[in-house]
């Protein structure tokens, strides 16, 4: 991936013990928002977005604020394919971002 692929984000410096753990516990939902989308499980997904949407610009990841809000919303339309979609944005946002904290 080349620099220009990357996402630079400049958090809070006062986030900074607790930002890795946030953005791995986005990882490791990757796989229950994909399982809860094959099952068609619409309210665990419609309660992920929520969480998704209420944290992620608090940590300083407006991007996931975005994200969450799309599945909460396709998740109340039970519109599986469109949050499929989501959760590949969701997975290319995660590999590319850079956290760089301001000093």
């Amino acid at each position: 991936m080349s620099p220009a692929d990357r996402i630079i984000i400049h958090p809070d410096p006062d986030l900074e013990d607790i930002i890795p753990g946030y953005l791995e516990n986005r990882r490791k939902e990757l796989n229950e928002l994909r399982t809860a989308v094959t099952g068609s499980d619409f309210e665990t997904l419609r309660v992920l977005g929520h969480r998704m949407k209420g944290s992620g610009a608090g940590y300083g990841f407006k991007e996931i604020t975005d994200i969450g809000r799309c599945i909460e919303e396709r998740a109340k339309a039970t519109d599986g394919s469109a949050i499929e979609a989501e959760i590949d944005r969701l997975e290319d946002y995660l590999q590319r971002v850079d956290v760089v904290y301001k000093e």
